[in-house]
């Protein structure tokens, strides 16, 4: 006799609900705790809190949180390895590692029990999308050193899900796999997600003939413009998550099926939105952008007091109609490190993406170019138009070319070169989407 899988009782409405309260508390006692355990076990910590003017003993809540010196990548690159590590490597299980294509790469490492929660942080969001254990869950992340693959691959197998680890690349593959396999749930990076639809459409392939029906998409910011595209060309519900490896890799935060913001696990993660050029505190109430700051209130091997993520959001503190109580990060906006200053006017590309996929004819495949020419900044933008607008009339090609122009110099406050191509003509990845060449002399 054939037996189902039993569904993981993954929704922890003891934190996931809670009072805001209840919350505070929680995290007045953690964020002591963790204090106490960077100042006793990570000498560069201690060496960054004594210069600070602060011990554990000024640390009596989250009201103190303020008196703390913040970590940044850059502290990560100047202790490599692995100087910030909060046990002997005799406990660390697993070692991830960023590119470190700017320096010494960002290393960290988790104990046993840093993949036991990293799991179930990444089995709340897939649950809270609606992901149960007969979905089949394809992975068309990297696997590897990158984390965003082996999170969500844990996380699927504790919802009790079928894992497909296809890794990333070899489309063709990744569609049969799908076709053959019924994949119901895809895992990648939203530009790949665009990336399968067009594949699709060349291939001749109804997304409706699929058994898609979510994708869990991160790794890197998209618009909800974006999100429409996705949805319209796989046929699926979108939804988006977050994290770094820094402070775990995906499982900071994700969305739920009302996809209004993405609930960041506060039992475990203290967020603050600061100002990143005076680096005071916002207020979220007011609904201010800031630079997302995260401090680990439970992390074993590698904990992170006040790391600054260089992600621009909002959050929310009001309770979700899905009855989870624990505040909302909406989408990333733009990273402070994109920000590009040409002529003297800070932009950043997804300013530019806003306006292009509002706008009919248009595809979501772009690149941002920018180069100096005669000692002057100049920024050239290379859009994807649909064949019928590229094969029109030149008149009403013009009229199209200058009224998106005018849309972009509007938003940016600074005059661009806009270049309307056809579709399939700028390079596609299986992986982030490189939407910037910068090509001035540093």
């Amino acid at each position: 006799m054939s037996q189902h899988k039993l569904p993981r009782n993954i929704f922890q409405p003891e934190f996931e609900s809670a009072s805001r309260d209840k919350m505070q508390s929680l995290q007045d006692q953690r964020l002591v705790d963790i204090i106490g355990y960077v100042w006793e076990r990570v000498p560069y910590y201690r060496e960054k809190m004594e210069k600070a003017g602060v011990t554990p003993a000024d640390i009596h809540s989250t009201d103190d949180l303020h008196k703390l010196p913040f970590t940044t990548k850059d502290d990560l690159r100047w202790t490599y390895p692995f100087g910030m590590f909060a046990v002997p490597r005799s406990e660390i299980v697993r070692i991830h590692s960023s590119s470190g294509t700017t320096g010494n790469p960002t290393v960290v490492g988790y104990t046993r029990d840093d993949l036991n929660l990293w799991t179930d942080l990444c089995a709340r969001f897939i649950t809270a999308v609606g992901v149960t254990p007969d979905d089949t869950a394809q992975i068309s992340f990297g696997y590897g050193l990158f984390t965003g693959g082996f999170g969500l691959h844990y996380g699927m197998e504790r919802v009790g899900a079928s894992v497909v680890p296809a890794s990333s690349g070899n489309t063709r593959r990744q569609i049969k796999l799908m076709q053959d396999f019924g994949t119901s749930v895809l895992i990648c990076t939203p530009s790949y997600a665009l990336y399968l639809a067009d594949a699709l459409a060349d291939y001749g392939i109804d997304p409706s003939s699929l058994e898609l029906k979510v994708g869990l998409f991160g790794g890197e910011p998209w618009s909800e413009q974006m999100r429409s595209h996705i949805e319209n060309g796989l046929g699926i519900h979108a939804t988006d998550n977050y994290g770094l490896s820094e402070i775990i890799g995906p499982g900071v935060s994700g969305e739920c099926v009302v996809k209004d913001g993405m609930h960041i696990s506060e039992d475990h993660f203290l967020p603050e939105l600061i100002n990143p050029d005076t680096m005071e505190n916002v207020d979220p109430a007011a609904g201010e952008t800031g630079e997302l700051v995260i401090t680990t209130l439970t992390k074993q091997a590698l904990p992170m007091i006040r790391y600054r993520t260089k992600d621009l959001t909002t959050l929310n503190h009001t309770p979700c109609s899905c009855g989870r109580t624990t505040v909302r990060m909406e989408k990333v906006s733009a990273r402070t490190d994109d920000m590009l200053i040409i002529r003297g006017v800070n932009i950043f590309p997804s300013q530019i993406e806003s306006v292009l996929l509002k706008t009919d004819h248009v595809h979501p495949h772009y690149l941002i170019t920018v180069d100096r020419v005669n000692k002057m900044d100049r920024i050239e933008v290379q859009v994807e138009v649909s064949e019928e607008l590229f094969h029109d009339e030149m008149r009403r090609f013009q009229e199209h070319r200058t009224s998106l122009k005018s849309a972009i110099e509007s938003t940016l406050g600074l005059s661009i070169d806009l270049k309307l191509v056809e579709p399939r003509t700028l390079a596609r990845s299986e992986g982030k989407a490189q939407r910037v060449m910068d090509k001035r002399e540093k």
